[in-house]
């Protein structure tokens, strides 16, 4: 495999800091720590510039929160300052390890998302009687530390940039703790491990895929699934052979494990696609496409919330129209025109969002 060099002048180069400073702020260009970076634009990317040109550059810590989605999660911030150095580095190493991706892997990456997949999914799911759905066990807080790290190696050398994604690695803050045991570990094995990445970092997401990628070609040219979709660690294998569905989870047990991944015991199982599966949140059952029931829950609420805001004056109706017509992009894709009056029918702020949605 061709390993990378000579890319460090690219990523700290003043037009592709600027860049990532345009990247790192949209959708968030009037919050208070964003509209400070940008007083001072020039002097903020020049700082920075030197900084990571002479090696000093240190991460700041993370602003930690926990949400309900629906189960506790913990959401790491980083300040903007660091957005824009995740966003530095990406531009230049994200291509590199692109061409490496299969087709059929859709999370984090440009042209590909949920809808993708589900499309995907779907026409797998139409055509094969069975269905191995597979979930890692705690994915975000189990990536190990050395593993990703030597998997980065074997694509990028260029020794000043392993320094910088070395530094963001190391410097991911204490994520759930999860204690898992693999073959020839001792009692104190899992503590000499770090690992856990901070949800909620655009290095995070990009570094999750990286750590799957090899598994994905595993998957498809040693075992040969022809049908096969990875969302972050929700993936599938469609067969109308039974049997070897049986013998792929059983290698990929194997392939996990020395990667020190498991698979969710409870969420891990083979059944016939007739009887419905559940996919980036929708359920996909026969020909009908439906919204699982805890996010048409999660949808209520945040639909309530908003409301409230508006009443309040705290938020713009063109704020509120503009996060309905993206929820309603999403429900498109399944079999949700009831769903959708339900829904918004009793916000009358909404009735311009209703209309552009429909020409």
């Amino acid at each position: 495999m061709k390993r990378i060099g000579n890319l460090w002048e690219e990523i700290i180069s003043y037009q592709n800091i600027i860049l990532a400073a345009k990247k790192a702020q949209r959708g968030k260009r009037f919050r208070p720590n964003v509209l400070e970076f940008n007083y001072n634009l020039e002097n903020e990317i020049i700082t920075l510039k030197q900084e990571l040109e002479t090696q000093t550059y240190i991460p700041s810590d993370y602003k930690v929160f926990q949400i309900i989605d629906p189960k506790p999660r913990q959401i790491s911030a980083a300040p903007y300052r660091d957005r824009v150095v995740h966003h530095a580095l990406c531009n230049v190493i994200a291509p590199i390890f692109e061409k490496s991706f299969i087709t059929d892997s859709y999370a984090n990456r440009r042209g590909f998302g949920t809808h993708k997949a589900l499309r995907r999914f779907i026409k797998f799911a139409q055509a094969s009687r069975y269905i191995l759905q597979c979930d890692i066990k705690k994915y975000f807080p189990t990536i190990d530390h050395a593993i990703l790290k030597q998997i980065i190696r074997r694509k990028i050398k260029c020794p000043k940039t392993l320094w910088l994604i070395d530094l963001i690695i190391d410097h991911s803050n204490p994520q759930e703790p999860v204690q898992l045991y693999f073959s020839g570990d001792d009692l104190l094995s899992p503590l000499a491990h770090r690992k856990g990445l901070p949800l909620g970092n655009l290095t995070s997401q990009f570094f999750a895929n990286i750590y799957l990628n090899e598994f994905d070609h595993f998957v498809k040219e040693r075992l040969q699934a022809k049908r096969y979709v990875r969302y972050v660690d929700d993936f599938a294998i469609f067969s109308d052979d039974l049997d070897f569905l049986k013998f792929a989870k059983l290698e990929i047990e194997l392939y996990l494990a020395k990667i020190r991944l498991q698979l969710h015991s409870g969420k891990t199982q083979i059944f016939e696609t007739k009887y419905g599966i559940n996919f980036v949140g929708f359920r996909i059952v026969n020909n009908q496409i439906r919204v699982i029931s805890k996010n048409i829950r999660r949808g209520r609420k945040r639909l309530n919330r908003l409301y409230k805001q508006v009443s309040l004056g705290e938020a713009s109706t063109d704020q509120i129209q503009s996060s309905i017509q993206a929820w309603r992009g999403h429900l498109q894709h399944g079999n949700t025109w009831q769903l959708q009056q339900q829904l918004f029918s009793g916000l009358g702020f909404a009735q311009d969002a209703r209309e552009g949605a429909n020409p």
